[in-house]
């Protein structure tokens, strides 16, 4: 069992993601914890009530809203929903909050078995529930007892065996007009934002777009653009966007530009240790190996990296992004160095080695200064022997004036008449003088 818990701001998006999900039939309101009734017998105003009474205890809490997922293994599809509903009691009073109203809703919209609860943070008395470290320490104790008394697969061992999958967020491909438009993406940037490590827009789109989902900043003279927004579109088959974009401040979860950009500067160190296991896996790849381009991207998806190209209109690649599904990192082709670029790379993997240029024999022999003039005179006369034959005068008389124009070599050479005599100096005689 995996579980993953989220705190928000506004109860009112965590409920209505749940039934608007409820609403299109993708999932059921199996049960609800600390109600007056059974769940099947509460309305929507009636569950929400519950919990908005309680939360006016203690106004001062800004962060008051709980929202947890259980996620088990694909083969555990067997189990009822009076196990699920076992299963939730028992892990909401080991995190302690056994004593506060929430809501289960089993999920349908995924490869694996899963249930999302609803609940609050505010306690019956007004105190605040003091959630801290709640994922690494209660949750986690919680999870493994849980695993052991109902028997289910253990978290670490799922992860063992899924290590090489390709797809290992569990969200359904969007297509558009089949799923609604916002449920939809929102399902995409859960699974999405809070895993992997991206540090800019065109790397999480990396990601998105294996989903049909795109994320798009603004237009700069839209109003959106002014309050630093940014959108999210749905993506076609051939990659192109369709429908209605959607602002980011309408989904629940926090997927604003503002919330990206705390992403980045966090992801950008917890991403680099990973950077070897992308370089080790195309090196060895391609050391000794004559592969294509396409070779290495197959090669790599088997290892769980997808390759992301980034095209012209032409079809020239003028860039490469790599995602690794396994550790979630997501790093731009020049991050990883100047080998790992987008031109290095095709460099790397062209399937036909350049055929080196190959000088004529004689050239070995001759001044390598001389050789082309002399190679394109020749061709030049054997392709118009009579513009050649009319060109030779001029020629002769051109290396002629050059003959006489050019200077002495030996500049120190002079004719005997004008060279100066220099008079010897007498040498007095010193000891006359004494």
């Amino acid at each position: 069992m995996v579980t993953v818990i989220k705190t928000g701001h506004s109860i009112h998006r965590i409920f209505n993601y749940n039934e608007n999900k409820v609403r299109v039939g993708v999932a059921k309101c199996i049960g609800a914890g600390n109600y007056p009734i059974d769940s099947d017998k509460l309305s929507l105003s009636m569950k929400l009530n519950r919990l908005l009474k309680q939360l006016e205890l203690n106004e001062n809490v800004t962060r008051n809203s709980v929202h947890i997922s259980l996620n088990f293994h694909p083969s555990e599809s067997h189990l009822a929903k009076e196990k699920l509903l076992e299963i939730a009691e028992t892990y909401m009073g080991k995190i302690g909050f056994g004593k506060q109203p929430y809501l289960v809703y089993q999920h349908h919209d995924a490869g694996h078995p899963h249930i999302h609860i609803v609940s609050i943070k505010v306690r019956p008395d007004g105190s605040r529930i003091d959630m801290n470290n709640i994922g690494r320490n209660q949750s986690e104790q919680a999870r493994k007892a849980i695993e052991k008394e109902f028997g289910l697969v253990k978290a670490e061992a799922q992860k063992k065996q899924e290590q090489y999958r390709l797809n290992p967020v569990s969200v359904a491909k969007v297509i558009y007009g089949k799923t609604q438009t916002k449920m939809a993406i929102q399902n995409v940037l859960e699974a999405v934002l809070n895993q992997y490590r991206y540090t800019s827009i065109p790397e999480l789109n990396a990601v998105l777009k294996q989903y049909n989902v795109m994320a798009e900043p603004c237009r700069e003279n839209s109003r959106v653009y002014q309050h630093n927004g940014l959108l999210y579109r749905i993506l076609d088959a051939d990659g192109n966007p369709v429908g209605v974009p959607i602002k980011a401040s309408l989904f629940y979860n926090n997927s604003t530009l503002k919330f990206l950009e705390a992403k980045f500067k966090e992801n950008e160190a917890k991403r680099m240790p990973h950077k070897a296991r992308i370089k080790n896996a195309i090196d060895m790849f391609l050391t000794g190996k004559k592969v294509t381009l396409q070779d290495l991207i197959k090669a790599l998806e088997k290892q769980g990296i997808h390759v992301a190209l980034r095209q012209n209109d032409t079809g020239l690649i003028y860039g490469i992004t790599y995602v690794d599904h396994q550790t979630k990192c997501v790093f731009n082709g020049s991050v990883l160095g100047k080998q790992y670029s987008a031109k290095a790379i095709q460099e790397r993997c062209q399937q036909k080695a350049v055929p080196e240029q190959r000088l004529p024999p004689h050239s070995a022999q001759e001044p390598i200064g001389l050789q082309p003039q002399a190679t394109a005179f020749e061709a030049e006369a054997k392709a118009h022997p009579n513009v050649m034959q009319i060109a030779t005068p001029f020629k002769e008389i051109e290396n002629l004036l050059d003959t006489l124009m050019q200077t002495e070599q030996t500049s120190n050479y002079l004719p005997y008449q004008l060279k100066k005599k220099r008079k010897k100096r007498r040498r007095k005689n010193l000891n006359n003088n004494q």
